[in-house]
């Protein structure tokens, strides 16, 4: 699919994601209808999945990691915990085999293998999909984006304060990721200014050497949020997702041969994601929204 370039940044503020007005995703500019702390549902309303029977499931389980905050870790009292775990739990839930669940942590690196060999059922820790692991495993439907967002130095005049305000202006993000590779393609109008790390860009930003960064919205909102960014600066209005620089979204990898158990899961992420249970997890664990 031929990925769409926004010539402008004035363009772009028309089309961006503002307060949710829309989200990029490859070469399409696709509206989503949501509020300012809402968590976009990735599951058509109007779709119906089917749900495989599952009697003869004799276990299901979830392998994931302790080193993913919020998503996955280990609390004060060593239980797992973090948003896939209680959404682990959901799912296991809906579908009414929670006698069967069970959620196991182990070192990121022997997810695949594990799995491979039988260990699990399916790996809910944030392993992003490329094509080389479609060959070997299944992946459930996406159920979670991580979009990339603009944090402004509060103190920096921007006409109106928003994102088309940026153009001709500094803005930092790290060398050689794909944020990087997205702002330049997106928002050709900004003076892209590139910095070795994360926390070379963010010191840059505090000192006002550059006016704004584009980066993870998931780091950014924690950092902005906390004591680190000594409350210098604040996001701006606007999450930018696209599918050829950050990948497809958070998925559940499965193994291939477990067709009926795939099914499952999605069926049961829609029901989740429709009902509000999703949104429900979403916000104990992201009280500064991602989007």
């Amino acid at each position: 699919m031929a990925h769409a370039k926004v010539s402008s940044l004035n363009l772009q503020g028309v089309l961006a994601f503002l307060v949710y007005g829309c989200i990029i995703l490859s070469s399409l500019v696709v509206p989503v209808s949501a509020s300012a702390q809402q968590l976009p549902v990735l599951f058509d309303a109007n779709e119906r999945l089917p749900r495989p029977d599952l009697s003869t499931l004799l276990r299901l389980r979830f392998l994931t990691t302790t080193d993913f905050p919020p998503f996955n870790f280990a609390d004060q009292t060593g239980r797992l915990a973090g948003f896939h775990v209680e959404l682990a739990r959901e799912i296991c839930a809906e579908l009414a085999i929670e006698a069967k669940c069970q959620i196991q942590a182990m070192p990121y690196g022997d997810l695949e293998k594990a799995l491979s060999e039988g260990q699990g059922e399916a790996v809910i820790a944030g392993v992003g999909v490329t094509t080389e692991l479609r060959r070997r495993f299944s992946f459930s439907r996406p159920f979670m984006q991580l979009p990339a967002r603009f944090v402004r130095n509060a103190g920096v005049n921007i006409p109106g304060g928003e994102v088309a305000g940026l153009a001709g202006r500094p803005v930092g993000v790290v060398t050689g990721t794909a944020h990087e590779a997205m702002l330049k393609a997106f928002f050709p109008d900004v003076r892209a200014t590139g910095f070795a790390d994360r926390g070379a860009m963010l010191q840059a930003l505090k000192e006002k050497k550059v006016d704004a960064v584009f980066a993870d919205a998931l780091q950014l909102s924690f950092w902005t949020a906390g004591e680190a960014s000594g409350h210098c600066c604040t996001m701006m209005d606007g999450a930018y997702v696209s599918e050829k620089f950050l990948g497809e979204g958070l998925t559940i990898m499965l193994r291939q041969d477990d067709v009926s158990l795939t099914a499952a899961v999605d069926s049961a992420l829609a029901a989740i994601s429709r009902d509000g249970r999703l949104q429900e997890i979403y916000l104990r664990y992201f009280p500064n929204s991602l989007y």
